[in-house]
């Protein structure tokens, strides 16, 4: 078996994924990340899925060409609806908008069974995306920073151990990321995505004087 070469955001998807039985790689597209954990072991078997069947067929070629075929079961359906609760014990969810991961997490409740590791690379609003997490009971065990298309993205290790926070606005906005390569690029990044928000906010006076707040609090630090 040779693990294909994975982009900056999927390697360190996969590297977060912890040693397990089954891994599921929701909406895999081209297959690789699949492909990788099947390879090097980090799962003994992956389940790929993804909600149209031209990916899928992609997915498929990348794991036979990887030599990894038998250890790659492939889904057609939407989000995580293609799994058996406790199926998979760990899910990564890549290349979604937070409001789409967090409705994938919704309508399958067996996410919060204990252990079950989540992977997430949301594609936009990662803020909103920590906030859901602490707020439902997940735990962020660790970020990881990586920069792809001149955008930075965070790449989140969470599990649902059901204690509930209340995070400030500005943990949501970095999370866990100020100690990580890259962090100053990601919070002048996540700044500059406020004010352009803030300029959206004239007719909600509550949500610009939280907003206008915390770019207080971050240039003053900053």
């Amino acid at each position: 078996m040779i693990a294909p070469k994975l982009d900056q955001r999927l390697q360190a998807a996969a590297d977060l994924v912890r040693p397990c039985d089954t891994a599921a790689d929701i909406g895999c597209d081209h297959g690789k990340l699949s492909a990788y954990l099947a390879c090097t072991g980090r799962a003994r078997r992956v389940i790929a899925a993804d909600l149209r069947p031209g990916p899928l067929s992609t997915a498929r070629k990348t794991c036979e060409e990887a030599g990894c075929l038998e250890k790659v079961e492939l889904r057609l359906g939407d989000g995580l609806s293609v799994l058996a609760p406790g199926e998979a014990q760990a899910v990564v969810i890549a290349g979604v908008s937070a409001q789409t991961t967090i409705e994938m997490l919704t309508a399958a409740p067996w996410v919060r069974n204990e252990g079950t590791q989540l992977v997430l690379i949301p594609a936009t609003k990662a803020p909103v995306l920590r906030r859901w997490l602490w707020e439902n009971g997940f735990l962020l065990n660790a970020e990881r920073l990586v920069c792809a298309a001149h955008r930075w993205y965070a790449v989140m290790d969470a599990v649902y151990t059901g204690t509930v926070r209340q995070p400030t606005d500005a943990e949501c906005l970095l999370g866990l990321t100020q100690e990580q390569p890259g962090a100053a690029e990601y919070r002048a990044q996540q700044v500059s995505r406020l004010k352009k928000f803030r300029r959206g906010l004239d007719q909600d006076p509550e949500a610009a004087r939280r907003a206008d707040a915390l770019l207080r609090q971050l240039e003053g630090e900053g």
